[in-house]
């Protein structure tokens, strides 16, 4: 019997197959690659935060206009991961990995280079694009190159780490590249980069063998999807920044609800559909999504609240405050190496609830954090909890997400958990977003992490309760 109490393993691959991948494939390689293009990519999301000011005053945008800059780069990634994972399971991963990345590196200098907001806006878009390419078919590449059980969970382990990290990584390099060099180093940075990914992978990668390559892709089904999840995830930023009750963003949720509800239809009447129906029963996979909304709501929300705390209440600056997260950063990958290997002992089921549990408490800590707080005492205790408990959910949401998936479906599984990350994470930070304006000065912050706790809470009860026993 399978020590993964709550996944369904898939049988082993035959001889053949097997002898295949190991002569064409280098799993060091197809992991370092796609750690590394994630890492890139997920900096991205945070890199500009710290970068603002500057872009403002060289180009002189307006604040309205400037907020897109970030808005742009997340709409574009979030929406289209889907179809970005359906494609590298009909198109082939190695072909959509290396055109995410070259699309990527493209938007990268054009954004460097960009001498007015209106091109630099649509280059993170592209940008955005093009991870929304490069996530799930490297995530992929991982699933299908790595033997489920210990060896994928392992990799998936590293990979999540990867993710986890790049965030706070990315706001200490938007510091140090903005004091530096230039703002415009801050997409600059990701040309050599991604030249090089670019080169290794078309180098040592193993050609494309997927038998549903020249399958066509479902045009329908595809826009639906693509177009309901742009329109809900700018109804989140549209409705934190000008109010809920208000009729645009009223009529932005409800025509991204018409768009869903007719994708929904379409792939009920579709012979070749974007998200099988055998997608839509694996149970295990369906929680893991919904438990990884709400985890990767919390996490975002509280990266985002705590980095406003340090700067609008303990006074630091963004450079310290991006210092202020290396801790977390580190307990981050510890914790997630870890709980890939917990995995393997515990199941998918308990190790989300146990970090889960451990985010609500670093949550709840910071619900009562002074108005003078000690970094050491009263808010790095808090950012440590949410650090482990992150770690450990990370590697164990994709193990969850891709255990029991077939091989032409893992780009389809990537892209779903990759969307619910971003649309998740849009949603948690609009959601306390809500809250801290809502409340008064570090009242408001106080009911911020008090809202993170509840759908943490809630997360633990949906992981408890959703994933099921291994039969024996």
């Amino acid at each position: 019997m399978s020590n993964l109490e709550t996944l369904p393993r898939t049988p082993s691959p035959t001889r053949t197959e097997a002898t295949r991948t190991e002569a064409t494939t280098r799993p060091g390689l197809v992991l370092g690659l796609a750690c590394a293009a994630e890492l890139m990519v997920g900096i991205d999301v945070a890199i500009v935060n710290v970068a603002l000011p500057s872009i403002q005053a060289d180009l002189g945008a307006g604040q309205s206009v400037l907020q897109w800059v970030v808005v742009a780069y997340g709409l574009l990634l979030g929406g289209f991961l889907l179809v970005g994972g359906r494609l590298s399971d009909q198109r082939g991963r190695r072909r959509i990995f290396i055109t995410g990345l070259a699309i990527f590196t493209v938007a990268s200098l054009i954004a460097g280079a960009a001498q007015d907001p209106a091109l630099l806006i649509a280059a993170r878009g592209l940008q955005g694009f093009g991870a929304a390419l490069i996530t799930p078919a490297g995530l992929s590449l991982i699933a299908v190159t790595f033997a489920e059980g210990r060896p994928r969970d392992r990799a998936l382990g590293l990979f999540g780490a990867v993710g986890g990290v790049a965030g706070s990584v990315g706001v200490v390099a938007s510091g140090l590249l903005t004091a530096g060099p230039g703002w415009r180093w801050a997409f600059l940075v990701n040309v050599p980069a991604g030249v090089t990914i670019v080169v290794l992978a078309a180098l040592f990668l193993s050609p494309d063998r997927s038998l549903e390559r020249r399958t066509p892709l479902d045009l329908p089904g595809a826009t639906t999807v693509t177009g309901g999840l742009l329109l809900f995830v700018y109804a989140l930023h549209h409705g934190a920044g000008h109010g809920w009750a208000t009729a645009p963003t009223l009529g932005l949720f409800a025509a991204a609800a018409a768009l869903l509800v007719a994708f929904v239809r379409i792939e009920a009447r579709s012979a070749r559909p974007l998200v099988p129906p055998s997608t839509v029963r694996n149970r295990n996979l369906v929680v893991a999504n919904v438990t990884g909304f709400l985890a990767f709501g919390a996490l975002l929300a509280f990266i985002f609240i705590g980095s406003l705390l340090m700067q609008q209440v303990l006074g630091y600056s963004p450079i310290e405050t991006g210092l202020a997260w290396l801790a977390t950063t580190v307990t981050i990958v510890g914790a997630a190496i870890v709980g890939a290997r917990l995995v393997a002992r515990a199941g998918v089921r308990w190790v989300l609830v146990a970090g889960l549990a451990l985010l609500a408490v670093g949550a709840l800590w910071l619900t009562r954090v002074p108005a003078a707080a000690d970094y050491v005492t009263d808010v790095l205790p808090a950012f440590l909890l949410a650090g482990l408990g992150f770690g450990l959910c990370g590697p164990a949401l994709q193990i969850g997400a891709l255990s029991g998936v077939s091989r032409s479906e893992a780009g389809l599984a990537s892209g779903l958990v990759e969307t619910m990350r971003e649309v998740g994470g849009a949603a948690g930070v609009a959601a306390v977003s809500t809250v801290l304006v809502a409340g008064s000065g570090l009242d408001g912050f106080r009911a911020a992490f008090a809202c993170i706790a509840v759908l943490t809470i809630v997360g633990v009860v949906t992981a408890a309760a959703g994933f099921t026993r291994t039969p024996k």
